[in-house]
This record gives structure tokens, sequence and C-alpha cells, in this order.
């Protein structure tokens, strides 16, 4: 009887570690708000959206990076035709999502692991620029979803992080088109890094 209290006790304490360590993404944003970009994106007569891509010499869950795309590319397809029916003006917009960071946890490693599996967590930036090179935003948007509501929601949770990215990301650029007002990262306090002062 003794040993197999002691054998649950040793179980339950080692499930316990590893909950604890894989709750937290180690994926952040630096901050909580995008600045605004350099101009508005009504002055330029075309803009483009590139398909989302992982950042050079990233390797990453495939699936979720095509969700994002999906997300973003349907998000903006209704104002991208709106807003290239106008006259041309010589400027053109382009914009390419750069996943930088992402940790998916798919529903078949939630159906197996559950919370055990650790949170998901991505990070996309996008490169905004004109059509000679010119940085007129580089934005970053974050998302996560917590091992417990991930695991208990068997990935419900999951992929709704990268509808919400995309969303995000889409957001910002609907929100800067009349206006340059820059936008949410979508990070909490706790999903911010710490910024260490340089020495």
């Amino acid at each position: 009887m003794k040993k197999n209290l002691s054998t649950a006790l040793i179980a339950g304490s080692l499930l316990a570690m590893a909950l604890l360590q894989g709750c937290a993404t180690k994926i952040k944003a630096s901050t909580s708000q995008n600045p605004a970009p350099a101009e508005s994106f009504n002055k330029f007569g075309r803009i483009e959206v590139k398909h989302a891509a992982f950042k050079p010499g990233y390797h990453g869950h495939a699936a979720a990076l095509s969700k994002i795309d999906e997300n973003i590319q349907s998000d903006l397809k209704a104002k991208l035709a709106q807003w290239n029916s106008g006259a041309a003006n010589e400027r053109t917009l382009i914009i390419e999502p750069v996943v930088e960071q992402l940790s998916f946890k798919s529903i078949t490693k939630r159906v197996f692991l559950g919370p055990m599996a650790g949170s998901s967590g991505v990070l996309v930036r996008m490169n905004i620029r004109d059509n000679k090179g010119k940085l007129i935003a580089d934005p970053e948007f974050f998302q996560r979803a917590a091992a417990f509501s991930g695991g208990f929601t068997l990935g419900v949770q999951d992929n709704l992080m990268l509808t919400r990215v995309a969303n995000l990301a889409s957001s910002y650029v609907i929100s800067n088109y009349d206006a340059a007002v820059g936008g949410p990262t979508g990070a909490d306090e706790q999903g911010i890094a710490e910024q260490h002062p340089s020495n």
C-alpha cells in the first residue's frame, strides 16, 4: 500500500513539474503597441500583400503557416480590391507577412498529451515597404494559447490563436489606410519580453 502511494506521489510530482515547465511559451513580443507607419497607406496607388512565409532559416509548422496566410488573405481580399480599383500613382505598397517564431501544438498532440504538450505561441512581423524598398512600417503581432486551455479544448484554442494573430495583422493594415495610427501587437504584460538595459 505504502509503495503504491509512494509511486503515485512521485508520478504526480513528475506530472506537475512537466505541466509547470510546459505552460509558458518562450515566444514573446517586444511591446504592446505598434508605432504608426511612416505614412498612411492610402498614399499608395496599389497595395500588394505577399503570401506569409517563415523568416529565412527558420523552420516551423507548415500547416499553421498556411492557416495564418489563409486568414490574412481572406481578411484583406475585399479591401485590396477596393483600394486597388482607383487610379495608379506609380507608388506601390508591398506587405510581406513573416512568421518569426511559432510553437504550434497540433490536434493530435493535444489528444495524446493535453496540457502536457505545453503552450502554443506565435510572433508575426509585417514588413511593409514601398516599391523602391523604403521601409514604411514593420509591426509585430503576438498571440498564444495556454497549455491548459489548449489541452482541454483539444486544440481549438491553438487553432484560434492562428486566426487571432492574422486578424491583428490584417486590422493594422486596414486601420492605417486612411491615417497613420499604429495598432496593438496583441501582447499583454505576460507576453512582452523583459527589456534588459544596455551597459
